[in-house]
């Protein structure tokens, strides 16, 4: 497994950072990262890019099982509605709190892994 160091220089027109912190802004500058040169040979910017794009995967997966849930929970009177709104609630700070800090720490030039999908990310990166 390769270390990913932090950002330092420029790799095309913008800096490490600046594209490592651009890759989590919706999907498409991961993707674009992913395949325009120079930024597919920068190890930091295609980390962060295969990183929000398995970030993005998953929470859209958590908001289907999430709506499947809210129908099941919806025929409970009362406390259904109730727990709908506190669970999706719940659910969607945490997913805007962890994006948060992936961007920030992109931004810093760091390198935060997250479970399961920094380790796949960081496996990956190194491949192209």
């Amino acid at each position: 497994m390769q270390i990913i160091a932090r950002a330092q220089g420029k790799v095309g027109v913008l800096s490490e950072n600046v594209a490592g912190a651009l890759a989590y802004f919706t999907i498409l500058p991961a993707i674009l990262f992913l395949f325009l040169e120079p930024y597919r040979r920068n190890l930091f910017v295609r980390f962060h890019a295969l990183q929000c794009f398995l970030y993005t995967a998953a929470v859209v997966l958590l908001a289907v099982a999430l709506r499947v849930a809210d129908y099941v929970l919806f025929v409970i009177p009362v406390l259904g509605p109730l727990l709908v709104v506190v669970i999706d609630v719940v659910v969607a700070l945490a997913a805007i709190l962890l994006w948060f800090v992936l961007v920030a720490k992109a931004w810093r030039g760091e390198t935060f892994k997250m479970p399961y999908f920094g380790d796949f990310a960081e496996r990956y990166a190194g491949e192209f």
